[in-house]
């Protein structure tokens, strides 16, 4: 299945309904693309850190989580349903215009709130020129939101490769217009214009290859899409307050301001499983309902199994982590959060098992259980706290640690026997059996092989090329998915 832009319109083009390709490519593109977080959020941090000081980067700061967190829970209260929606539809054009008109409702209403309630704000954070940062910032809200919406829907349309290059542009603008403001002496309001300035520059790109409207002459069913909406926010929200409480709980239950920092070091440290679920899941959400609507079941099925092998073939890279921790640590933070070890050595194996958790709730939207994904996570929060209560004061930071990563798998675990109940799949179990055994491998090698510095990446880039070539050894790759890999990075030659 492939798009292209014609007259305003995405058309699809027969299909071969290779899905298996269209996941693999999509969720490539789009980790590389949300990947470019790492390196340019490092470059702005270090330079914002340098022109602005110490002071005006926290005011910065403290503006810029605010109003993300403000914009990413609006993205999610539309998110999955959106994609399962425009994947479904014949013409995705009334849906689209859905989407796009409660993306700008929703965030007006949001600017205004921050616009009305700034000064109460900054008194909150005691510091009164948060008011006029939070102002400025709020201008965001509605430009990130209608950009992301044109990102939802061109995911939905199985454009991955156009979403990955907008989300991909937002982060380079978002590096290079900071550094020119800033630069142009205008500071914290600089670092400001140069995050809107990204939002448009995303939204542009978007608007360029997909164009939905604000209005549509043709009526849909909305209820429906408000349920899913609703039972897929819920289950958002629960997995987010899960992803954080532990350090909050540390913190509540005695924890030092140290203990709190040298937690959030290790956490950091588990972006990229992170990074890997939010590029899989949406192309996998688009792939299964896009299939499914069109009576593909099988092919569906066997797409969501092989999605959660995938999953289970992360954890050898987890093992080379957690053998590695102690010079991963010191090579980033330096010495003085070498205690972040034990803790990165656990909280990387639960970033795994929250990527099978988002792969089997993706599984489960797309066959139309929504309202299960919630069922299933919400006790997670609760848990979470009473086993917080319990561990911290008794373990301190690795305590927390511990109750996270056990509620991980335990979550996991009930999601997969979810979808298994559902669709008759589970993982392969060959294949769980062989990526422990790397696993092990892999983290004895990465504890054993010692390494200071900058020979740390060279250490973990020979672990990791060893680590497929190890399961291809054990017959974990079969000759068709060899196949398929190449197929979908070869470039196709023109043909005359």
């Amino acid at each position: 299945m492939s798009w292209r832009v014609l007259d305003n319109t995405l058309t699809k083009s027969p299909e071969s309904l290779n899905l298996g390709r269209l996941v693999l490519g999509g969720t490539v593109y789009n980790f590389v693309a949300e990947g470019l977080v790492l390196p340019t959020g490092l470059i702005t941090a270090v330079f914002l850190t340098r022109k602005l000081g110490p002071a005006d980067y926290g005011f910065y700061t403290l503006t810029a989580v605010t109003i993300a967190w403000l914009e990413w829970t609006i993205t999610a209260v539309f998110s999955r349903a959106a994609i399962k929606f425009v994947s479904e539809a014949d013409d995705w054009r009334p849906i689209g215009a859905v989407i796009l008109r409660w993306h700008l409702v929703i965030s007006v209403i949001a600017m205004f709130s921050i616009l009305l309630g700034a000064n109460l704000l900054a008194k909150l954070f005691d510091a009164e020129i948060l008011s006029l940062y939070l102002r400025i910032f709020a201008l965001d809200i509605p430009l990130f939101s209608l950009a992301r919406a044109h990102s939802t829907i061109l995911l939905g349309l199985g454009s991955a490769k156009e979403r990955a290059f907008a989300c991909g542009s937002r982060w380079i603008a978002r590096l290079i217009l900071i550094v020119l403001f800033v630069e142009m002496g205008l500071s914290v309001e600089g670092a400001i214009y140069g995050s809107i300035g990204a939002s448009l520059v995303e939204l542009g790109i978007g608007r360029y290859f997909v164009r939905p409207s604000l209005s549509s002459k043709k009526k849909i069913p909305l209820g429906q899409f408000w349920n899913y909406s609703v039972a897929l926010f819920l289950f958002v929200l629960s997995m987010r307050l899960f992803d954080r409480i532990d350090l909050f709980a540390l913190k509540a239950l005695g924890g030092t301001a140290v203990q709190a920092g040298v937690y959030a070091a290790a956490q950091n440290l588990t972006l990229a499983p992170s990074l890997f679920g939010l590029s899989l899941t949406p192309v996998l959400l688009s792939v299964l309902s896009h299939a499914l609507h069109r009576g593909n079941s099988e092919k569906a099925k066997q797409t969501g199994r092989d999605a959660m092998r995938v999953v289970i073939l992360l954890l050898p890279f987890a093992g080379m982590s957690a053998g590695a921790s102690h010079e991963i640590v010191t090579f980033i933070f330096g010495q003085t959060f070498l205690s972040a070890a034990p803790l990165l050595s656990l909280l990387i194996f639960a970033a795994v098992a929250m990527v099978m958790i988002a792969v089997s709730t993706t599984i489960l939207t797309a066959a139309g259980k929504p309202g299960w994904t919630f069922m299933l996570t919400g006790p997670i929060v609760p848990f979470a706290v009473i086993g917080n209560m319990i561990m911290i004061p008794r373990m301190g930071p690795v305590g927390a640690s511990i109750v996270t990563t056990a509620l991980s798998f335990l979550a996991a675990i009930v999601t997969v026997l979810a979808v298994h109940r559902l669709w008759g799949i589970l993982p392969s179990v060959q294949s769980f059996f062989r990526s422990c055994l790397v696993t092990i491998v892999a983290y004895l090698i990465a504890g054993f092989w010692p390494v200071e510095g900058i020979w740390l990446l060279v250490k973990l880039a020979c672990i990791s090329c060893a680590i497929p070539a190890l399961l291809l050894c054990l017959g974990e790759f079969k000759s068709h998915e060899i196949a398929l890999i190449k197929s979908t990075f070869t470039p196709k030659t023109p043909t005359l």
